[in-house]
């Protein structure tokens, strides 16, 4: 093919070539000159950048062209054209082959193609009247076209790949296959011997076209493992699970006394804890020993009572001991002090 020799005073149109662009395009949407391309004798292409924000890497193009032995240029076409990086719409594809199973729904049509090759003349006129109904009745119902060995082979190889074939995961995970099942109804014709439909409500593919090594887990065959009974073990008692209570005493005998003082009981008949400030807590005792005031022990007129040194005198040397105090018995004051201790534990 022989070279087109550059036009030089159609390579010198940039500024007539932009000015098309312009009058078409949008203001500020015409950039940069980025080339020009001979298509032909004569007749060359300008191309200009495309700033339009939706039209990323386009380019105007503008052809300008002269007669021979002129210099006046014209402008033949302007277009707006995508580049090789630019985003561009898939290819336009015809309605009849856009649609794909399962596209359609209510009130959809599919178009009608006259050549179809999955199907073929249901029958053929014979001129005989009589033969021509017999025909149509063994031929279902007149049907005008019935589905040729490619289309029978077509459907069964996509119903043996899909969801009610045997590579399904609900197939594959099944016990038995729906060849053996209560339930499967075999189809007529040449997809007797590979198809069928499922008739169980309770199958995933009730309703539909299974195959015969399809399977799922409701065969009619089938039933849950049984499982031997497990004995029960016996009871457990937790002997180291023990509940303490507090047992509420009405009686509480004391009998702890220094060494050298008389052992004195103390029967408490009732015991209240009372709350007290936080520097000095301290529980309320009633006791009956505490207030029963003890007899004196008799004293004999041989042996008077020694007298006494003011409040806080002691005794004479091997004089007799006088009635005892409760208040100031030791024994009585231990005896309170070991009530207070019990109170405080419980």
């Amino acid at each position: 093919m022989a070279t087109i020799k550059p036009d030089p005073t159609l390579t010198a149109a940039v500024d007539l070539a932009r000015s098309a662009a312009e009058s078409i395009a949008e203001a500020g949407a015409v950039g940069d000159h980025l080339a020009v391309v001979m298509e032909g004798e004569r007749v060359a292409t300008h191309q200009f950048a495309c700033l339009s924000a939706g039209y990323p890497d386009w380019r105007w193009s503008v052809t300008v062209t002269r007669v021979a032995r002129s210099k006046h240029v014209t402008v033949s076409e302007t277009h707006l054209l995508p580049s090789e990086t630019s985003i561009v719409s898939p290819p336009w594809v015809p309605y009849a082959e856009r649609i794909a199973p399962g596209d359609l729904g209510p009130g959809d049509i599919n178009p009608y193609v006259e050549q179809d090759p999955n199907l073929e003349a249901g029958f053929e006129a014979t001129g005989d009247e009589d033969v021509d109904q017999m025909a149509q009745w063994e031929l279902g119902l007149g049907r005008k076209r019935v589905l040729s060995a490619e289309g029978r082979e077509d459907a069964a190889q996509r119903w043996y790949d899909g969801d009610n074939g045997p590579t399904a995961e609900v197939a594959v995970k099944a016990p038995e296959r729906c060849s053996s099942c209560g339930y499967f109804l075999p189809m007529a014709g040449a997809l007797r011997r590979s198809f069928g439909v499922c008739a169980n409500a309770w199958s995933p593919s009730d309703g539909r076209v299974v195959t015969l090594d399809h399977g799922c887990g409701a065969h009619s065959e089938v039933d849950l493992p049984a499982h031997d009974p497990r004995p029960l073990d016996p009871p457990v008692v937790d002997d180291l699970a023990v509940d303490l209570e507090v047992a509420h005493t009405s009686e509480v005998t004391v009998a702890e006394a220094p060494g050298d003082a008389p052992t004195a009981e103390v029967t408490v008949a009732e015991m209240t804890v009372a709350e007290a400030p936080e520097e000095a807590p301290t529980a309320e005792v009633t006791d009956e020993a505490s207030t029963a005031q003890p007899e004196p022990e008799p004293v004999t007129e041989a042996t008077p009572p020694a007298p006494r040194r003011g409040r806080r005198g002691s005794r004479r040397a091997g004089a007799p001991a006088g009635p005892a105090t409760p208040r100031t018995d030791p024994a009585t004051d231990a005896a309170a002090q070991r009530v207070a201790e019990l109170v405080g534990d419980a």
